[in-house]
């Protein structure tokens, strides 16, 4: 699993030289060691010294794993600082989770109380994953994203709270972050056309009362709706979540 961890290291971050500077200079990888001693020993009951070791990584690192968490092969925490990963949550193989990034409950549960991450899940800096939640394989959540809820698999997550973009990411490369939708600025315009529209319709029924137009770009679907309804309302839903 080692190995593993540091041929994920090179491949995907293109700063990455040799073994050494990963070993010393990379606390994502850092945490992940200790973390991995850590979990073993708490899996055997032992008390007290995996917590200790979870609080010593915090502190040369700054990422703080909890030692009952589970951390997939090939795991790559980028930066890292700020990373909260808690007790419950589970983490897929090849995850890529950047600084910031919080694993976390929502304070109202007992049990399993954090989430769920599939394998070859990109988590953005600053996102928030809260909860009794499973986020699918090849989920890509937007930084600075609040998740409360399940995502499907090979899908796209922005926003707070968080709503899915993209259907599919299959064809997606992972780094590509410039390819994540602005789903809010998206509606906006869609509202902003919308008013423009009425603002039309009052001007041809002050001038000719009896003639009263259709609105303009909006094509209808089969149940009756246009895709501008369609599309508020899935902004308003959670877009699928």
């Amino acid at each position: 699993m080692l190995l593993t961890d540091l041929r994920t290291i090179y491949e995907r971050d293109p700063a990455a030289r040799n073994w050494l500077e990963v070993l010393f200079c990379y606390p994502g990888f850092q945490a992940l060691l200790f973390h991995r001693l850590a979990h073993r020993l708490h899996k055997t009951k032992i008390p007290f010294i995996p917590r200790f070791m979870s609080h010593l990584s915090r502190f040369l690192t700054g990422i703080e794993i909890h030692p009952g968490a589970v951390i997939g092969k090939g795991v790559f925490i980028d930066h890292g600082m700020g990373v909260v990963i808690g007790e419950t949550a589970v983490v897929g193989d090849y995850a890529l989770i950047y600084q910031g990034v919080t694993l976390g409950g929502t304070g109202k549960e007992s049990g399993k109380r954090h989430p769920t991450i599939g394998s070859h899940v990109v988590v953005g800096a600053g996102a928030k994953v809260l909860g009794n939640i499973y986020i699918g394989d090849r989920v890509r959540i937007g930084a600075g994203s609040v998740v409360l809820r399940n995502v499907p698999s090979n899908t796209t997550v922005v926003g707070i709270p968080g709503r899915v973009t993209r259907q599919n990411n299959l064809s997606i490369n992972v780094l590509d972050h410039d390819q994540m939708r602005d789903v809010e600025a998206e509606v906006i315009r869609a509202l902003f056309e919308r008013v423009k529209a009425l603002e039309k319709q009052l001007e041809h029924l002050e001038t000719q009362p009896s003639y009263l137009p259709t609105l303009e770009n909006d094509q209808t679907t089969d149940d009756g709706k246009n895709n501008t309804d369609l599309m508020i309302a899935e902004f308003l839903d959670g877009a699928g979540i």
